[in-house]
């Protein structure tokens, strides 16, 4: 079993699963237009997430398909992946909002998306985020915290999100800085292609992937 991930900017990821002869494609925080940047236009999933009430993270009508949608804590079973929401809070626009973060099971490969988060874990944050292989962590505003949050989860690989991109409106940081106080060694990639074989085993990596 392989997963392929594509980020299309901000916290808006497609995760393609195989499973033998079956595809599975869930989608992440679509934007607004409004954001200054543009879905694909042949956007489709078969799940979609939402992370917390914003035009940049709900989206919906920029992905087709007819998906499963979850936008609040809980759990479900979905073709095959299972998605667990977890309540937490986030800032968006000064503004505190609730923000559920994401644990996916996709065959045995586990990734965390951790929507906009903006405060240091709790105790239970961290027991239903344990174990986690794949990171998909904002970096665009609080790198001490996305730091803190990293080292922490100490996953197998982090792939940065929710950061400053030509036309993108609104105050983000660029990913320099983030990597900088990572100390992780990193690698630029257009998609990640991996299997529970390919990760690290004895270091944490980081991955910048190239928007789709």
């Amino acid at each position: 079993m392989s997963v392929n991930i594509n980020w299309l900017g901000l916290s808006c990821f497609k995760i393609n699963a195989k499973f033998g002869d079956k595809e599975v494609d869930l989608v992440t925080d679509p934007y607004s237009p409004a954001s200054g940047l543009k879905l694909p236009r042949n956007l489709a999933a078969d799940i979609v997430t939402v992370s917390h009430d914003h035009p940049n993270h709900n989206y919906l009508d920029g992905v087709g398909g007819n998906p499963f949608v979850m936008k609040s804590p809980g759990e479900v079973e979905e073709k095959g992946i299972f998605v667990y929401g977890i309540r937490s809070i986030a800032h968006e626009d000064g503004k505190e909002t609730s923000n559920t973060l994401f644990r996916f099971e996709v065959g045995d490969i586990s990734i965390a998306h951790l929507g906009d988060i903006s405060h240091d874990f709790t105790d239970e944050e961290l027991e239903e985020l344990k174990d986690i292989d794949i990171l998909l962590l904002p970096v665009g505003a609080k790198i001490k915290e996305a730091v803190k949050i990293a080292n922490e989860l100490q996953p197998r690989i982090i792939i940065p999100m929710h950061y400053r991109l030509p036309d993108l409106k609104g105050d983000f940081l660029p990913p320099d800085k983030f990597l900088k106080e990572i100390g992780a060694k990193s690698e630029t990639l257009p998609k990640l292609k991996i299997a529970k074989k390919d990760l690290p085993q004895d270091e944490m990596k980081v991955i910048v992937l190239t928007r789709d």
